[in-house]
């Protein structure tokens, strides 16, 4: 149901609600109670104490028993807060519990939260149904006994699948405390409605592919209003946008984000009885595994191949449709895509017989022409979805990854030891380029593994710390060199193992392969070794165990040894073309891999490899910082969309990992312009553009408007804003302490701005004493925007101080729609009369009236310098305007 359609809740409403709440017992209150208590959490952390306001005046809780909660919120945190709360109330009598969903219903009116909604709306339209599902996924369908020897069967075999890809994950760690397993963090959810699936999906990708994670402040408040947050048991729970349970779910996500950890969660859950009983057989598949399949085959023959304990009693297992799931991992690695378009239905299946194309098959039964009943999960990156039908599928969830309480807890639980971990943390989060990575559980792994031997040395000093991403993904490598042999090898065998590993790495690369079987390896004089594992895995087949294949731990990991393999094995043909597919891919291929190419130029980033492996090829170097050197700063700046723009932002990324200063002064030039505005910038693209910024002498001009800059990002450029002439914030929701890092600047001894635009933000008066201390000191500036924020007579009156000075250069200044009234008028006139340098002043959208129309005409002609007046949109009366537009005075214009 749409938030709007909750916008008020009448006494009516109530007790309408309490009357259906009457109908359930006690017992089924309870379950339900129980069932829900994730959203109720979630809930309630979201504004708890609007909730014990709430709860306090119905007399469910006392007013001492409130504040004990807040005090628990306040000295630990919301969650645990609102679990307790949650525990105690249900443990209650059955009034208290019926109270606390009669004042959640309540708050409907004052909250527009989709788990509320949810929940709500689910007990009222589906709620005795709900109470038969949960027993239903409790205790499963009655079986026939030799039906129930075969699900055992298959239980045993996906529960024995998933603990091997398990264990075969935690193998990955070095030696010495076992870091925990990415598969054992709760992975979080959010579920974007069907309308939001095209818009929501590109937007993710093309943030995600320029910098690795959603901005979490603005993700955390589309939570709270539009995404409703689910636990991995619940995907297919009743949908209240559509009021049915849903059949087809896609889960996206970035790679390495949790995607095929959760399916495997899923799949082990089932198979041990924790969830999801109301499907009597499970059958999974992966695409990476399908693409081996070159001819048709039947949906039965598939089953068959991939678990041959059924095919005996196959044709049983498949008459009910309604208890089947299919899942099927990895939509964006297969290499044919899903006939998902409108059209083309006689192509799909409608028997299990049927012989067609594998992913005929998967599209049949998504269209459900094929086992009509049967429920589908998949599993796809971001970038595929834009190109599926929306309507396929019920539900589509993305997996956030982790947040900042959930990347601190990883680290505190990977390093064991508080101090180090902290320590850790801390860094990572300063250095916000790799905090941004850490929002996926498998690069926070990679992030904590390369950063073990920077803060918990056994002997000596700590290694230096990694700054960009190709740093990290060197320390990581180093670190598996010390610990995952038992004896250091000589440098040249080092050598060529990196070499044939890089080789495969790039063929897979350049030719979109991310499996790779035994002939790959020995095609490539790969030999798989206990040191490899930190960068390869073996995947066991599902239908012979014997036969295995391999990938990289993680696409970046291949992409890095792609891009290593040409500084140690420089062959000038190879080098050539893969350097012009990269320049003639489409936008997000080879990305990651050219950040990579471009950082291993720097000498220090490849030090600490060299010393294992010997010198880099200098040849690549050389051709490498040529690549660079020749970029076109004048052509890649000038498109005004937005993918131009982050087209820039990229190559700024190349630039950041190169880490050479005079390179990008050459390519940006003395005085450059910038141009974001309306791109999308997180606080890692503002730590990459203050790197650029440092290796200038000066900007002509910097235009950030509409970027969603927050204070985090604005922190990140504050030591490099003092060199730009004009800078333009607009419209980025800015708050009073982000006013300190614009100060900083306008401190600056060597302060080079001329114009500064803070326009359509969130300022208020109070930080309007600090600008005006700035300013009083800033000898530089010529041209201030301040309109639509809410500075008002209080905030004017500090300003005004700076504004009277004979030493304020100050020669247009914008007032307009800043809630000044009458009374700042007089103020405002005095001050300004005084003033030699004004020439342009827009006091338009303010709140003055006729009553000191004598005073705005006493300015119209005293301020000395004035040329240009701008009064339009207050509240002066018609007879007041034309008085103003009248008045004469030679040189300046009155515009209404």
């Amino acid at each position: 149901m749409a938030s709007n359609q909750w916008a008020v809740v009448s006494k009516d409403n109530i007790v309408a609600f309490r009357k259906h709440m009457d109908n359930y017992t006690s017992g089924e209150l309870k379950r339900l109670s129980e069932h829900f208590r994730p959203d109720l959490v979630y809930v309630l952390e979201n504004d708890i104490f609007t909730v014990l306001q709430e709860l306090t005046s119905r007399h469910i809780i006392t007013a001492q028993q409130a504040q004990d909660y807040c005090d628990l919120e306040r000295n630990h945190d919301s969650a645990r807060a609102a679990e307790k709360l949650a525990d105690d109330i249900l443990a209650m009598n059955q009034a208290a519990g019926l109270g606390l969903w009669e004042c959640l219903f309540a708050l409907q009116s004052r909250w527009a939260h989709p788990n509320l909604h949810g929940m709500l709306e689910e007990i009222i339209q589906n709620g005795q149904n709900l109470l038969k599902e949960n027993l239903l996924n409790e205790n499963g369908h009655a079986l026939d006994a030799e039906l129930k020897v075969y699900q055992k069967k298959h239980k045993d075999n996906l529960c024995d699948l998933t603990w091997m890809m398990k264990e075969n994950r935690s193998s990955e760690t070095s030696q010495g405390p076992q870091p925990p397993s990415i598969s054992s963090h709760y992975v979080e959810l959010k579920v974007v409605s069907d309308c939001h699936f095209r818009q929501q999906t590109h937007q993710e990708h093309e943030a995600l592919a320029a910098a690795g994670e959603l901005n979490e402040y603005h993700l955390q408040r589309r939570m709270k209003s539009e995404l409703e947050r689910i636990t991995p048991d619940r995907l297919f729970r009743w949908c209240f946008r559509t009021r049915h349970v849903p059949l087809s779910v896609m889960v996206s996500g970035v790679a390495g984000v949790g995607k095929t950890t959760l399916v495997q969660k899923f799949i082990f859950d089932w198979a041990t009885g924790k969830h999801y009983q109301k499907f009597a057989f499970v059958f999974f598949f992966k695409f990476r595994d399908l693409n081996a399949i070159i001819e048709k085959r039947s949906l039965e023959s598939l089953i068959c191949q991939t678990y041959p304990h059924l095919r005996d009693k196959l044709p049983r297992v498949l008459e009910d449709p309604e208890k089947l799931l299919f899942i099927f991992d990895g939509l964006d690695e297969s290499k044919t895509d899903l006939k998902l378009n409108r059209g083309g239905s006689q192509e799909l299946c409608r028997n299990p017989e049927d012989v067609k194309p594998v992913t005929v098959i998967v599209t049949s039964l998504l269209k459900q022409t094929l086992l009509k009943g049967c429920s589908v999960l998949l599993t796809s990156r971001p970038s595929k979805l834009s190109s599926l039908e929306a309507g396929v599928f019920h539900r589509v969830a993305s997996i956030v990854g982790f947040l900042s309480k959930e990347r601190e807890r990883y680290f505190s639980m990977f390093f064991g030891d508080e101090r180090v971990s902290r320590e850790a943390f801390t860094y990572v989060r300063d250095s916000q380029v790799l905090y941004t990575l850490c929002y996926n559980p498998s690069y926070c792994w990679i992030t904590c593994t390369a950063l073990k031997p920077c803060f918990t040395a056994k002997a000596g000093r700590p290694q230096p710390a990694p700054k960009t991403v190709t740093q990290l993904f060197v320390s990581y490598v180093t670190h598996i060199m010390t610990n995952h042999t038992q004896e250091r090898p000589e440098p040249q065998r080092m050598r060529d193992t990196l070499i044939s590993v890089g080789w495969l790495a790039e063929y897979g690369i350049t030719n979109h392969i991310l499996v790779f079987d035994l002939k790959y390896l020995q095609d490539f004089n790969v030999e798989f070794s206990p040191f490899l594992t930190g960068f390869l895995v073996e995947n066991p087949q599902t239908d012979d165990s014997s036969q295995v294949t391999y990938s990289f731990l993680h696409l970046t990991i291949q992409e890095f040894f792609a891009a290593l393999v040409h500084y140690l094995d420089y062959k000038e043909d190879k080098f050539r073309d893969t350097m012009a597919k990269s320049r003639s891919c489409k936008e997000g291929d080879y990305e990651i891999f050219s950040r990579f190419r471009a950082g291993l130029s720097h000498p220090a980033t490849k030090m600490p490899l060299e010393r294992y492996v010997g010198k880099f090829s200098a040849e690549t170097t050389r051709k490498v910082i040529g690549w660079l050197s020749e970029m076109n700063y004048e052509e890649l700046q000038s498109p005004e969309e937005p993918e131009g723009k982050r087209r820039l932002m990229n190559i700024f990324n190349l630039f950041f990992e190169s880490q050479n200063s005079q390179l990008v002064h050459d390519v940006v030039g003395k005085a450059a312009h910038m141009d974001f505005s309306d791109l999308y910038l997180m606080p890692v693209d503002c730590t990459v553009l203050a790197y650029v910024l440092s290796c200038c002498e000066e900007i002509q001009r910097l235009t950030l408007d509409s970027c969603f800059i927050q204070s985090e990002g604005l922190e990140r450029l504050r030591a490099e804003l003092h060199k730009v002439r004009e800078l333009s914030l607009l419209d980025n929701d800015l708050k009073d302490p982000t006013m300190k890092d614009i100060c900083k600047a306008l401190e600056h001894q060597n302060c080079r701005l001329e114009a500064l635009s803070l326009g359509r933000n969130a300022f208020t008066e109070q930080c309007c004493e600090e600008l005006a201390s700035a300013l009083a000191e800033n000898r530089t500036l010529l041209s201030l925007e301040l309109k639509k924020n809410k500075l008002r007579t209080m905030g004017l009156s500090y300003l005004l101080r700076v504004f009277e000075s004979p030493e304020c250069k100050i020669r247009k200044l914008g007032l307009q729609g800043t809630g000044l009234s009458d009374e700042s008028c007089g103020s405002l006139c005095s001050a300004l009369s005084k003033n030699s340098s004004l020439r342009h002043l827009n006091l338009s959208a303010n709140m003055f009236t006729d009553r000191c129309a004598e005073e705005v005409h006493l300015l119209i002609l005293t301020c000395p310098s004035l040329t240009e007046i701008r009064l339009g949109l207050n509240d002066f009366s018609p007879e007041v305007e034309k008085q103003l537009k009248n008045v004469q005075r030679e040189g300046l214009d009155i515009r209404f």
